[in-house]
């Protein structure tokens, strides 16, 4: 589990091909509860940036990046200049207490514990403050997109919004939770980074990661999915947020 959660660094690029960005209206509902004006927000887990870069977006906002991935802090740095970023996880937070309005968590809160993880972002957060958790997943109602799941296995994220087993612990509140589905145009270049994104692929095998790659190749064949042409990947983005007590 720890191999996987830290293996992503290896794949930067894959991930900011591959991965796809986050809807704005989705990131405004995470952080909806605070007042209007300067907020300090932490985006935890942040790889990239690709949710850094979107809280920041909305104006308003400071943010301090953290992951446990220097690689992923140094291609974080490179496409997010000037934003703070440091190492760390959800249970260790190399952050000063009540000093931040908010945490957010983009493809993470499944890396982490989820009551050590709530404690030690509690302490950071001020009471009244937000916790914010956002996944992007595939939607396997359609039949194409099951048989690529099938292809490159399933994930512990994809488990735990397909079973409704999202969690938080004290300090935080209950959890509020939306969901907006969506599709996203990706050409077979684009779904191989995906794929290759992925912490499972990224620790396996290369006979295993061959062999996914030419299932995947002969899904598209089958698809007629031509070299620079594209598919309509449906997708739900599940958001969930949580008030800290005071």
């Amino acid at each position: 589990m720890v191999e996987r959660a830290t293996s992503f660094g290896s794949e930067t690029g894959s991930y900011e091909k591959g991965r796809p960005e986050y809807r704005s209206d989705a990131v405004a509902w995470l952080l909806e509860p605070l007042a209007e004006g300067d907020r300090a927000v932490v985006d935890i887990g942040a790889g990239t940036g690709k949710l850094t870069r979107a809280v920041l977006a909305l104006g308003g906002t400071g943010v301090t990046a953290v992951d446990p991935d220097p690689q992923m802090l140094e291609a974080l740095r490179e496409k997010t200049p000037g934003v703070e970023a440091v190492t760390g996880t959800a249970e260790a937070l190399p952050l000063a207490d009540a000093s931040a309005d908010a945490a957010t968590l983009g493809q993470a809160w499944h890396w982490v514990d989820p009551v050590a993880a709530s404690a030690e972002i509690g302490r950071v957060v001020r009471p009244g403050g937000v916790l914010g958790l956002v996944w992007n997943v595939r939607d396997d109602r359609t039949e194409w997109v099951r048989r690529l799941t099938e292809i490159m296995g399933g994930s512990a994220a994809e488990e735990m919004i397909g079973e409704n087993a999202v969690r938080v612990a004290a300090p935080f509140g209950e959890l509020e939770e939306r969901r907006w589905e969506w599709s996203r145009d990706m050409t077979r270049a684009e779904l191989h980074a995906m794929a290759s994104s992925r912490s499972l692929i990224i620790t396996s095998p290369p006979e295993e990661k061959v062999r996914i790659a030419r299932a995947m190749d002969e899904l598209f064949d089958e698809l007629g999915l031509a070299e620079g042409a594209t598919l309509s990947m449906p997708y739900v983005t599940a958001a969930y947020r949580a008030i800290r007590g005071s």
